[in-house]
This record gives C-alpha cells, sequence and structure tokens, in this order.
C-alpha cells in the first residue's frame, strides 16, 4: 500500500496561555496542502519489520522515527504482523509543516485499512495523539480550528479553494523550544473565527501568529521572507507553525519565486 501524506500550515496561531502540565494551550487553524511525501508499507521480507528512508536526511534512530513508532503503537495492541516501510521525505523539518506528524498519521490509516483494525477515525486520532500533539488532525486532515495543545478540533466551513500557496523554508531551523521559551501566552485581540471571517485581504490586520513576535527579532531572514511574498502581491504571508517555513497566499500562480536563493521554495493550488 501507497500513500502520500501532506503537510498543513497555520493560519493564525495563537499562545493563550501555559498548562500545569508544561504545556500551552493554542488556538490556531490546520489546512492541509499539497506538499507531500511518499509512504508505502508492505508485508515484511524477513521476520522484523523495518524503516527505509530516502529523500531528505532524516538523522536518528530509526526506531524513534514517528512512522516506526506509530507501527509498534499498533503492534503492541493488536499483534499486528511484520512490515518494510519505505518513506521518501519532500516536506522540510524544522518548519512548523507537520511533515512528520503526517507521516505517522498516515501510516496508522495506512495500518488499520491493511490488517482491518476495528478502530473508527476517533479512536485513531485518540492513539495518534500518543505520538505527537500535530498527528491526530492528519487523521481528519480537512481545515480544522484546533484548540488545547493542539488536538481539540472545531469543524469550520473555511476554505482557500483555488487560491495559491507559495512557501518558502529557509535553511534556518527553529526548534519548538526555542519558539516557546520566548513566547508570552495572551488573548488575542480579535478572536480567530472573527479575523477569519473577514475577507482575505483584511487578514494582514486582524490575523497573526504569535511566534513572528520571538522568532523575528531572532532570525531576520525569516522576517525579510515574509515581507518578500507581500512585495510579490501576497494576499497574506504569515510565519507557519513555530518556524522556519513562511507561506504567501496568492489570488494566482506566482512566477517570481528566484529571489528565494538557498530556500525550499514550494508553490501549489489549495485544494480544499
Amino acid at each position: 500500500m501507497i500513500t502520500f501524506p501532506n503537510a498543513k500550515i497555520n493560519i493564525g496561531l495563537y499562545v493563550t496561555s501555559r498548562r500545569p502540565d508544561g504545556y500551552h494551550n493554542l488556538e490556531t487553524l490546520f489546512y492541509p496542502i499539497e506538499l507531500r511525501d511518499i509512504l508505502e508499507i508492505v508485508p515484511a521480507q524477513g521476520s522484523e519489520s523495518s524503516l527505509t528512508v530516502t529523500g531528505i536526511a532524516v538523522d536518528g534512530d530509526p526506531e524513534q522515527n514517528l512512522v516506526m513508532r506509530a507501527y509498534r503503537l499498533l503492534q503492541k495492541e493488536y499483534n499486528v504482523p511484520a512490515v518494510d516501510i519505505y518513506l521518501h521525505k519532500v516536506i522540510p523539518f524544522g518548519a512548523g509543516l507537520g511533515g512528520g506528524s503526517a507521516d505517522a498519521a498516515y501510516a496508522l490509516v495506512m495500518l488499520r485499512d491493511m490488517f482491518n483494525l476495528p478502530l473508527s477515525d476517533d479512536e485513531l486520532a485518540q492513539r495518534a495523539s500518543r505520538l505527537g500533539a500535530d498527528c491526530p488532525f492528519f487523521i481528519y486532515n480537512r481545515p480544522l480550528i484546533a484548540t488545547g495543545i493542539g488536538d481539540c478540533f472545531t469543524s469550520t466551513n473555511f476554505s482557500l479553494k483555488g487560491l495559491h500557496i507559495v512557501l518558502v523554508k529557509p535553511s534556518i531551523a527553529v526548534s519548538t523550544a526555542e519558539a516557546y521559551a520566548h513566547v508570552t501566552p495572551q488573548n488575542p485581540q480579535t478572536p480567530l473565527a472573527d479575523g477569519l471571517s473577514q475577507p482575505t485581504e483584511q487578514w494582514r490586520e486582524c490575523v497573526s501568529n504569535d511566534f513572528e513576535k520571538s522568532v523575528f527579532p531572532a532570525h531576520p531572514r525569516i522576517a525579510a521572507i515574509k515581507q518578500r511574498l507581500y512585495d510579490m502581491g501576497a494576499v497574506y504571508a504569515s510565519m507557519s507553525g513555530s518556524g522556519s517555513s513562511v507561506f504567501g497566499i496568492f489570488d494566482k500562480p506566482c512566477n517570481d519565486t528566484d529571489s528565494f536563493a538557498d530556500c525550499f521554495v514550494w508553490q501549489g493550488e489549495c485544494k480544499v
């Protein structure tokens, strides 16, 4: 079985409070985009499961990869047979795009379907939450308002269908710990739902990402990318997640992306 895990962007991201468990409560809109990895799972050729990763280099113990952790979670609960997993990485990591979370969530869905496991999407999302805060979103994989630590969802009729995204990821990496260490939790001046109900061209004044306040001074190049996207005609631009990728929303395809030297650049049409 082969699938194509997609990335997400955050449209608006507010850090509203610090929790007693050390995490933070958020308010954001998760929006899926068409930038995709490739994930294949097949019955194992040997007696043990394996993970092979190509594309963007991923360091570390394969057993700690979120895809393998997703497999082990279901293996432990349902005695899932051994499999060989092949992951081709296209989505940059350390970018606020949820690529690793998407891979894990897709793996859970694939394994459920391959082995006919008695799990609904909601039950699968509960298990995905054990792997990471973003993972449950990708079980549903449609625009959703997220609160809590990013794992409590509210349905929305939000759509960017027909618009175009330009995504720029510089070589800079912003760790989640670094981003949270310098953010000041507070309620937004404009509630996210109210801001998103405005015309897209007005979001610049009422929809924002709290992490930009601390990340931009530390990494001026990320701030410069956002401004460049506006200079190119974006109707809205923002950092995604805790960084370091920045996206711009355009009314039509953009042909002026050559100025982003030494950056990962992707462009695609919004499908939902």
